[in-house]
C-alpha cells in the first residue's frame, strides 16, 4: 500500500460540479429530496465556495445531519418531467502529514476500552450495509486476515489485502448491493470494497465510517473531450490511538492524499447518498450522473 509523501506537497485546489439529472415518464406534480453535496469542513480541507441551483427551480434549506453533514432539502411544488440539481464546489485540501510506522504496543488495549464509549459506538458495532455474514467470514477465513500486534500495520495489510482479492468492475454492483455481491462474485466498485472494509475493521473493534467524495484523477487529459479528473469516490476512515482518523482507500490500495476530497461521513452508504427524496407522480423515472473534477492554480482567485 501506498502512503502520502513525507516530503513538502503543495496545497491543492479543486474545482468540483456535479451534476444530477432526474427524467421522469409522466409528470411529477411535486418532490422533496435531501441533497449531500456540499463538502465538509475540516483540518484536511476547507471549502472556498459552494452552490446549488436547480431546473426548475426550488426551495433550498440547510441542515446539518448527526455526522456533521452539511445537507440541503430541496422542494419543488411545481410539475416537471426532469430535473436538474447542479452542485459546483471551490474546495482547497492541504498536504497530508506523514503517518507513524507502527503505533504504540498499547494500541490495541487502548482501542478496546473504546467498545462502550458513546460516542463512537456507531461506528464500532454494525450497520444495515456493512454487517458481518457468513460470505464475510468465509473470507477472513480464506485470507488468514487477522488482528496482529500493530492496528495500524494490520489496517494497512487489510485493505492492500482486499485490493488484491477483488476486480474492480463499474455497473457490477447497485448502491443497494448487499456486500454478498462482491464477496461472491470478487467483483464491484468502490462503494463495495469500502463496505467489506468497514465490516471487518469494526469486527476487530476499530471505529470505523464510510466517506463519499471525489478522486481527482492525477495525469488525465487537460481539456479535449475529457474532464481533466472525473470521479466520485468512497473510502473508510479509521480511528486510531495517536493519530485519530486515519483514511484507508482500498479500492486503490492507498491511504488518502491531496486528491481525496471528502463530501460526506457515515456508518456506511446508506446514511451519505448525494440524492434522496420523495416525488409523487413520475411513474418510472432515469438517472445520469456527471462529475467534473479539475485541479487550479492556488495562487489565482478562488
Amino acid at each position: 500500500m501506498s502512503t502520502p509523501d513525507a516530503g513538502p506537497a503543495p496545497l491543492a485546489r479543486y474545482r468540483i460540479e456535479h451534476v444530477t439529472r432526474f427524467g421522469y415518464s409522466s409528470p411529477v406534480r411535486r418532490c422533496t429530496m435531501s441533497l449531500c453535496l456540499r463538502p465538509l469542513d475540516g483540518a484536511r480541507q476547507q471549502v472556498l465556495g459552494f452552490g446549488i441551483t436547480t431546473s426548475p427551480p426550488g426551495k433550498l434549506t440547510t441542515e446539518i445531519d448527526p455526522f456533521g453533514n452539511t445537507r440541503h432539502v430541496l422542494t419543488v411544488n411545481e410539475s416537471h418531467h426532469t430535473l436538474e440539481v447542479v452542485s459546483v464546489s471551490t474546495v482547497d485540501v492541504l498536504p497530508t502529514p506523514p503517518v507513524l510506522l507502527r503505533l504504540g504496543p498499547d494500541a490495541w488495549e487502548v482501542m478496546r476500552s473504546w467498545t462502550t464509549d458513546l460516542a463512537r459506538w456507531q461506528f464500532i458495532h454494525p450497520s444495515p450495509g456493512a454487517s458481518p455474514t457468513p460470505a464475510l467470514a468465509g473470507l477472513v477465513a480464506e485470507l488468514g486476515i487477522e488482528p496482529g500486534s500493530d492496528p495500524l500495520t494490520d489496517l494497512v495489510e487489510l485493505a492492500s489485502a482486499l485490493s488484491d482479492t477483488f476486480d474492480y468492475a463499474s455497473g457490477s454492483t447497485s448502491v443497494d448491493s448487499p456486500i454478498e455481491e462482491i464477496l461472491t462474485t470478487r467483483r464491484g466498485v468502490c462503494q463495495d470494497y469500502a463496505h467489506v472494509m468497514i465490516a471487518i475493521a469494526r469486527s476487530w473493534g476499530v471505529p470505523t465510517r464510510y466517506v463519499s467524495g471525489y478522486l481527482h484523477v492525477e495525469g488525465a487529459p487537460e481539456g479535449g473531450d475529457g474532464p481533466s479528473g472525473t470521479a466520485t469516490h468512497a473510502w473508510v476512515e479509521c480511528r486510531l490511538p495517536q493519530l485519530g482518523w486515519v483514511e484507508f482507500d482500498p479500492t486503490n490500495r492507498t491511504l488518502a492524499d491531496h486528491r481525496y476530497v471528502r463530501t460526506a461521513v457515515g456508518r456506511d452508504y446508506r446514511d451519505v447518498p448525494p440524492t434522496r427524496g420523495v416525488v409523487e407522480g413520475g411513474a418510472n423515472s432515469g438517472l445520469d450522473v456527471d462529475v467534473r473534477v479539475t485541479r487550479l492554480d492556488p495562487a489565482a482567485p478562488p
